[in-house]
């Protein structure tokens, strides 16, 4: 006896994973807010070292010269950074060579930099030591907001460089650190 399948069967069996895995691209888990970041200028139209950005439900943020969010760290005493190690890999420090600039909507005096532990300059709002976080791949994206790692709190900064406890991102975005 010749048992025989619908074609019809065959490719509606092969084409579920496919449809499985679209799905799954197109709702990674990650929060991301509506954004309308675009790299931060300076008043005469130089790249801004930071900047603002309207993140949606987070309202306005500061962002790094590409327009990514900058995050504050709650174990940080004062400017003196306390993510060093594995913690600096996961949320690099807010670099500059030079004088940091201000772009649009930053206040001018808030902006400094302080020494880090290797001696090289991380950038300062408002007092507090400035991160990217590396599970944030594009501007916009603020999956660092709320995570709990190495110790305490990750929130990003209002334009005035206040902590922004709004909306959390989900633990997804923590990669276990």
């Amino acid at each position: 006896m010749i048992l025989y399948r619908p074609l019809g069967f065959l490719a509606a069996a092969a084409a579920a994973p496919l449809v499985a895995l679209a799905v799954t691209a197109c709702s990674s888990g990650n929060h991301q807010t509506t954004s309308s970041t675009a790299s931060p200028t300076t008043a005469n139209g130089q790249s801004a070292t930071i900047g603002v950005a309207n993140e949606g439900n987070l309202g306005k943020i500061l962002v790094d010269s590409q327009g990514r969010a900058l995050y504050l760290f709650q174990k940080d005493m004062g400017t003196k950074s306390a993510c060093t190690g594995a913690c600096a890999v996961a949320w690099p420090p807010l670099r500059a060579s030079a004088h940091p600039l201000a772009g649009t909507g930053v206040t001018v005096s808030k902006v400094a930099t302080t020494a880090r532990s290797d001696g090289a300059p991380q950038v300062t709002y408002n007092g507090h030591p400035l991160y990217l976080y590396a599970a944030d791949q594009r501007p916009g994206d603020t999956n660092g907001q709320g995570i709990n790692a190495f110790g305490g709190g990750w929130f990003v900064l209002s334009a005035a460089g206040n902590m922004v406890s709004g909306p959390d991102s989900n633990s997804g975005g923590g990669n276990g650190y």
